[in-house]
């Protein structure tokens, strides 16, 4: 059995980030103040509430010993995430804005893991306080998922993150004497991208409280809106391209930034992971071009516009619309349904499979059918420069396995629910994904979830959680033989 002196620094930690959650709500609170909305009371209430509970679990467990193992840097892992949802949905259900709490659960697990799916209709006339809710967790999720994929899943070999363990090391080594100064250089780095996305926005027309919700969730390739149209709403062609950059910009390793700031501006042009991540785009762009040409939709240089936003869009996992891209023929949906599961780069805020797992992939086949042409050879799969281990190579392969056999069940389940067979599916893609919107009527990019039942919310925020986490982290918790001593 495991000892219960173990959770203690798990407690510890989700005890401080469900604090700082707590006091987070007070922003939207002054912004609905500073309206004179009543609502502000509500994230007054909240932020008590959860700042009363997060002290309490960390002062309960404080001397609790330095250091996470393995076993409970997973354990914190899924635990804080699952905390930080619970209470991020408590302004949405009292508020009234959504019915029940499995709603106001969906829309806080859409927030934080930056999926974008939405249950909330009238965001046009929502109370402002509770819009930059909405925002700014989308914007502490996409700050939190770097923060991890930079220290957390690299130290528990997930997915093939491994690979990028010793260069955030040698990063701390060689630029910054400290850890800890990653990380606030990291934070400084969103910060400004944020501040200037927003004032790009602004610059083009938009309204002061539009620009900075919008610039949060472009930059966290979160994809909330304040308006039910999504940007197709401002019917601004400056707008999409904004919005285009940034998106592209949040889904570039943030590290990188960092090192550029350092005076090395070459590393992110010799990046392997961003020349194919910026090489795949290109190509899957020209594509959807091609599409909304020929299907006489959009044509032209409109097309191309269209065709670079919602692209940018899906793969990086943002979730934006500018136009219904259903309505480019059925040889388009089940292009957008294939390139929903790529994703960007690894320690960015997007989603999805990433990239560096395709490249993995890539390599160890070209390897293995080198080895096979040339049995005496020697032959060996590379990364950035560096040699791929085996064990990186099996850990990719298993990432993908689990992550096509997760995406059958969830489909399975979906359709089981009563959903059709092209919602099931792209349900279970975009949530796994951490995409937003699906495919078809009723979840496509001109549709939302309010519809569906509360199992199916709580499914697909089930496969919001371990797509967001990595699978790994989530499904290891399932197995007895974790929880032995």
């Amino acid at each position: 059995m495991t000892d219960l002196t173990e959770f203690r620094p798990v407690m510890l930690v989700t005890g401080a980030l469900v604090a700082t959650l707590g006091a987070a709500m007070l922003l939207p609170a002054l912004v609905d103040l500073a309206a004179n909305n009543d609502d502000w009371m509500i994230f007054t209430s909240a932020a008590m509430v959860t700042m009363l509970f997060g002290l309490g679990l960390f002062g309960a467990n404080r001397g609790a010993p330095k250091g996470l193992s393995t076993r409970q840097a997973m354990l914190m892992t899924v635990i804080s995430w699952v905390a930080l949802v619970a209470f991020g949905a408590l302004p949405f259900h009292w508020s009234g804005i959504v019915p029940t709490y499995t709603d106001a659960f969906f829309e806080s697990m859409s927030g934080l893991t930056t999926t974008g799916a939405t249950v909330i209709t009238g965001l046009d006339t929502a109370p402002p306080g509770l819009l930059f809710w909405r925002g700014l967790l989308q914007w502490l999720g996409g700050l939190g998922i770097i923060v991890m994929a930079i220290a957390v899943l690299p130290m528990l070999q997930i997915g093939g993150m491994q690979l990028f363990k010793a260069e955030a090391f040698d990063t701390a080594e060689k630029i910054l004497p400290r850890a800890t100064q990653i990380s606030t250089s990291i934070t400084l780095v969103f910060i400004a991208m944020t501040g200037i996305c927003a004032i790009a926005y602004m610059a083009v027309g938009m309204a002061a409280d539009d620009a900075v919700i919008h610039a949060m969730t472009t930059v966290a390739t979160g994809g909330f809106s304040t308006k039910d149209d999504s940007i197709g709403f401002f019917n601004n062609p400056a707008v999409e391209w904004i919005a285009i950059i940034f998106m592209f910009l949040g889904s570039i390793p943030f590290l990188l930034y960092v090192q550029m700031m350092q005076g090395r501006f070459r590393t992110i042009l010799a990046d392997d992971q961003v020349k194919a991540f910026t090489g795949f785009l290109a190509v899957a762009i020209l594509a959807g071009w091609m599409m909304a040409h020929f299907s006489e939709y959009h044509i032209g240089l409109e097309g191309l516009r269209h065709s670079a936003f919602n692209v940018v869009s899906i793969v990086t996992g943002t979730g934006y619309a500018s136009t219904d891209y259903g309505l480019w023929g059925s040889h388009a949906t089940a292009f957008f349904f294939i390139i929903m599961f790529a994703g960007g780069c690894a320690g960015s805020t997007s989603c999805g499979i990433k990239i560096f797992r395709f490249q993995v992939l890539f390599e160890a086949v070209r390897q293995h059918i080198s080895q096979v042409m040339y049995p005496n050879g020697v032959f060996r799969a590379h990364f950035n420069g560096k040699p791929i281990q085996d064990r990186v190579v099996s850990s990719v392969m298993s990432f993908f396995f689990l992550f096509m056999t997760s995406f059958v069940v969830l489909s399975i389940l979906l359709r089981l629910s009563g959903l059709d067979t092209i919602t099931a599916l792209s349900g279970a893609g975009t949530a796994l994904s951490n995409v937003g919107p699906g495919l078809g009527d009723i979840i496509g990019p001109s549709g939302n979830f309010q519809s569906l039942t509360d199992t199916q919310k709580w499914l697909l925020a089930g496969g919001m959680l371990l797509g967001r986490l990595e699978l790994f982290t989530v499904l290891v918790l399932f197995l007895p033989r974790f929880w032995r001593s």
